[in-house]
């Protein structure tokens, strides 16, 4: 009998992924004040993160940020069932920006202006465009997660429907390529501004 399984996951083409990176870089300082702000707290950010996944199917982001989520205090079972799409154990207080995701990863991003007026009013704006910030960033990991796994399923002799092997293949080796420059870069800012930091103290000529 003839295996019907096919590939039906969410992936990149490189096209989109160029835009995804390109509104990434667009959006670094929204990115860095949704860390540094603290307003979602780190417990929040892996069950909005689990949320989109849990659409989106990437098992290299369920599996890291399972984990994360268990650090951060949540509990197996809340875990269980957030990943069944079952929001009644999760705070209360986070249930619309959990209803929020699922619904931004469900439309693919087009989401209806009414869900995004109630994303709004429940968090005020700051902690919303921080959230929608948390959704963003984890499409993008699934995606990339999920195009790896086309190529993977490419070599299995299971191609995913509509993409080519040059595009995945370029997806890959971009992604790849752009963690290591991040490794590399971040270290570098980090201790440009030090210096930038030491030369400019008036104590330093004392």
């Amino acid at each position: 009998m003839m295996d019907q399984w096919k590939f039906d996951k969410r992936i990149f083409s490189l096209r989109s992924f160029l835009g995804a990176v390109g509104e990434m870089v667009r959006c670094h300082r929204e990115v860095r004040e949704a860390v540094k702000a603290g307003r979602v707290d780190k417990a929040f950010a892996e069950r909005i993160m689990l949320a989109v996944t849990r659409v989106n199917g990437c098992r290299y982001c369920t599996y890291a940020h399972s984990r994360a989520a268990l650090r951060e205090g949540v509990s197996q079972e809340e875990l269980n069932r957030l990943m069944a799409g079952d929001f009644k154990a999760v705070p209360q207080d986070q249930v619309v920006a959990l209803h929020f995701a699922q619904h931004y990863a469900e439309t693919e991003g087009r989401t209806d202006p009414e869900a995004r007026r109630t994303l709004v009013e429940t968090y005020g704006e700051d902690k919303a465009r921080d959230i929608l910030t948390y959704i963003r960033l984890i499409t993008v990991g699934n995606l990339y997660g999920n195009t790896f796994d086309a190529l993977l399923s490419r070599f299995a002799g299971r191609p995913a429907p509509g993409s080519n092997p040059f595009s995945e293949v370029a997806v890959v080796l971009l992604g790849a390529a752009g963690s290591v420059l991040a490794l590399a870069v971040v270290p570098l800012v980090k201790l440009a501004g030090a210096l930038r930091s030491w030369c400019r103290d008036p104590r330093r000529g004392a």
